[in-house]
């Protein structure tokens, strides 16, 4: 459960903008599901619940599940909708497929983190999350691939700008909240009026970071084009991998072993960067 359907969520926005203030735009942009009533050792996976604290003072939430051929951790950024329990089933199969640890988290106001969620609030969600990696005692755990998902792609991305890691990957992302708007109501002129940017397509300019963008050719809900503009932009090293047949929520099971393969192949090939720059053992 990633997004709701964005042209209902946008009408939304629109009539909630123009007659009932800004400050509404967030509570249709982000829909946080408060009860967090499954973890990962129902689904037969080791993990931690881990809590942690943002520079602001919100406690947040997250799973910290470890894998025995660990090279790095993958850093789960979600999308706009539910939590981190509502993932466990995308969980198990990475954890099944990819050798790394992982750790999902939510952002404020999501299950069971505190706080009221914004795009500001993401984004001190992330440094918070990187913080709390980067002072693990597990060497593997503080070598982290960044991997957003729609909304959590874009927190991603201002993640990339601020740290130095592996990889970024990014899956089903939008260019951006305003771009979004401007495709679903072409003859209305509303992107002025949303305070929400979330402009993936200007944090990827930025980063220098080896770059992976998966989008499903079916996607109803954010268009195909935005995953292939996104990539346009990106600086090399990068790498693009088209979901065949799915949709925007269904990409970890219509992609198959093809979908595990890229992304295998593409952390596999972060290590090998990583050790030109850095040769020690």
């Amino acid at each position: 459960m990633s997004s709701l359907p964005l042209n209902l969520l946008f009408l939304t926005v629109l009539s909630t903008t123009l007659f009932g203030g800004c400050r509404i735009e967030d509570r249709f942009i982000f829909h946080p599901d408060h009860v967090t009533n499954r973890d990962p050792s129902q689904i037969g996976l080791t993990f931690e619940n881990v809590f942690f604290t943002t520079q602001d003072g919100i406690r947040l939430h997250g799973w910290f599940i470890p894998h025995q051929d660990a090279r790095a951790t993958l850093v789960w950024f979600h999308g706009n909708a539910g939590n981190i329990s509502n993932r466990l089933l995308n969980i198990k199969l990475l954890h099944d497929r990819i050798n790394t640890h992982i750790f999902i988290f939510d952002y404020r106001g999501y299950g069971r983190s505190e706080g009221t969620v914004s795009e500001k609030g993401t984004y001190l969600d992330g440094e918070a999350a990187i913080a709390y990696l980067l002072g693990r005692d597990d060497a593997a755990a503080r070598k982290l691939i960044l991997f957003g998902r729609s909304l959590g792609a874009a927190v991603a991305a201002e993640m990339a700008t601020r740290f130095t890691t592996l990889g970024l990957i990014l899956e089903s992302p939008f260019v951006s909240i305003r771009e979004m708007a401007r495709e679903i109501f072409p003859s209305l002129p509303i992107g002025w009026l949303l305070r929400t940017r979330y402009d993936t397509l200007e944090k990827v300019r930025l980063i220098k970071t080896p770059i992976l963008v998966l989008h499903g050719d079916r996607d109803a809900t954010v268009p195909f084009a935005h995953g292939k503009r996104v990539f346009e932009v990106a600086s090399q090293p990068k790498r693009f991998h088209r979901i065949v047949g799915a949709s925007h929520n269904d990409t970890f099971v219509v992609g198959g072993e093809k979908y595990y393969e890229a992304l295998q192949e593409f952390i596999e090939s972060t290590f090998a960067a990583n050790e030109k720059i850095d040769p020690s053992p």
